[in-house]
């Protein structure tokens, strides 16, 4: 019998019961692992245990493979039409919309964010991507190229098999369907591990996978560890294509193990150190705005944080005063008050991580301008921080932090920003704030980063593709781009009269 979760939510921004199996979800059933070992799921703002969860092992994954090509070669794949895999797709994304407030919930209670940041842009933003990709499914198809009137000569475009996914913590429900999304609307078969810190969401979307009807072995969630089940899933020889969202340490083992085992296809969303650059005419307002929910947007947890602020000269004394009043009336807090903006960071792990970073640039010789320590004496709170007075060459300036930190840098000129905003071996984002638009648009297509923000910072849609150049990435997420990530194109020559 699979772990079973049950918990009554009485919060001010939430009230309501949920129970569903914890279990791994493989063939279409809850089950225990293997090994019969179980994850400790913990809330981030106290440290406790929230509920235990299945752990799977790598004789899971090779299970839940087994089910996948199973459905793949019988109701998945080519046996299912593509009207057929965007109507159980509308049924996912319909759920989804019923039940938003309790999946919303289940992030902020195992993630931290809060409740509000939840349903509003992370249950939403699901939501429409499941919505856009149902859409798409009965819309993959190849071309017909002209060569001559004795032959007919047409591509297709067919489901790569059972492809793996591997997904990150900071925002588990939206990375489910970032992934999920394209894989199944092109008719794969899937084998998905979330992360162990924040399973919650993942889990019960198995529950609503049961109720819209997908066959068993669609769709496979094994919860466990990246050492163990991670390392299954990219160096498994039967799955042909590997997709992970996270650091770009881990990504270079994910591609090390595809290239190892059996040469699968790679994607990789990793990891970003944004620029956000604002100029003198920039509406002064709105970038304050824009830039202090491009850094401390989900606790700073964003790959795509914008936590390189560089501001020209002449207003550098203005933003910085009105972007510290701002960062000060953040109220940091309970993810289920009503009047919180951030919560607690999400593991201790992750906590520890960023209180290094904030004492490694107060050693290396930078101003702490406002915050830099923790927030009450128990859960992962951290003050929104701000640093000035630094130098290209500190960590804090490099190396990705994933947290409320950001830097706030002095430039003179166009080109002498450009070059700073280059210089890192990421190339996520990028966001550039001017009244001039044909100074925005030269600088955002002087940027070496996959997306550029024109007066905002951090908007995403499901219809524009999002990833990196350099260290941040391989492929994109979203839109049709991502579509071409899990098909196999075929062509086929057909002989009309053609004599040998």
């Amino acid at each position: 019998m699979s772990t079973h979760f049950t918990h009554e939510f009485d919060t001010p921004a939430y009230k309501g019961k949920v129970s569903f199996p914890t279990g791994l979800f493989i063939d279409g059933k809850f089950v225990d692992g293997s090994d019969k070992t179980t994850i400790d799921v913990i809330n981030p703002t106290n440290g406790k245990v929230i509920t235990k969860i299945a752990e799977a092992t790598a004789k899971d994954v090779d299970i839940a493979v087994e089910a996948a090509q199973r459905a793949f070669d019988t109701t998945w794949g080519l046996n299912a039409s593509g009207a057929t895999r965007s109507r159980l797709m509308t049924k996912l994304w319909e759920f989804m919309e019923r039940d938003q407030k309790i999946l919303a919930a289940l992030e902020a209670l195992d993630n931290g964010k809060t409740f509000q940041w939840a349903l509003d842009v992370d249950i939403a933003f699901s939501t429409d991507t499941i919505r856009y990709y149902s859409g798409w499914a009965d819309k993959i198809h190849g071309q017909v190229m002209e060569t001559d009137d004795k032959k007919l000569t047409y591509s297709r475009h067919e489901p790569i098999g059972v492809v793996g996914q591997i997904i990150p913590w900071n925002f588990p429900l939206l990375m489910w369907t970032w992934k999920i999304g394209p894989a199944l609307a092109t008719g794969n078969t899937v084998v998905l591990k979330p992360s162990e810190f924040t399973p919650l969401t993942a889990i019960y979307m198995c529950s609503l996978i049961q109720e819209a009807g997908f066959p068993p072995g669609v769709v496979n969630i094994v919860t466990g560890y990246g050492h163990t089940v991670g390392n299954a899933i990219s160096s498994h020889m039967k799955i042909e294509k590997v997709a992970f969202t996270g650091s770009t340490l881990v990504g270079r083992k994910i591609m090390e193990n595809a290239a190892k085992s059996n040469l699968k296809n790679v994607t990789l969303e990793l990891g970003g150190k944004s620029p956000n650059i604002i100029f003198n005419d920039a509406d002064l307002e709105q970038a304050v705005n824009w830039s202090l929910h491009g850094i401390f947007w989900n606790h700073g947890q964003a790959c795509c944080a914008g936590s390189r602020i560089f501001v020209q000269s002449g207003i550098y004394d203005k933003f910085l005063a009105k972007f510290t009043e701002k960062t000060k009336g953040l109220k940091v807090g309970d993810p289920f008050a009503t009047d919180s903006y951030q919560g607690p960071q999400v593991s201790q792990q992750q906590y520890d991580r960023i209180m290094s970073y904030i004492d490694s640039g107060k050693e290396e010789g930078a101003t702490v301008h406002v915050g830099g320590e923790r927030v009450g004496n128990e859960g992962y709170f951290i003050q929104p921080t701000i640093f000035t007075n630094t130098e290209p060459h500190m960590k804090i300036v490099q190396e990705e932090i994933f947290g409320p930190v950001g830097v706030v840098i002095k430039f003179e000129d166009e080109d002498d920003v450009v070059h700073q905003a280059n210089d890192t071996m990421y190339g996520l984002a990028s966001a550039v704030f001017s009244q001039d638009i044909n100074k925005a648009l030269t600088v955002a297509h002087r940027l070496r980063a996959g997306t550029a923000w024109v007066n905002c910072a951090n908007t995403l849609n499901a219809s524009v593709p999002f990833g990196g150049y350099k260290q941040s990435g391989i492929g994109r997420e979203l839109g049709e781009y991502a579509l071409h990530n899990y098909t196999s194109v075929k062509a086929v020559h057909v002989n009309l009269g053609i004599k040998m």
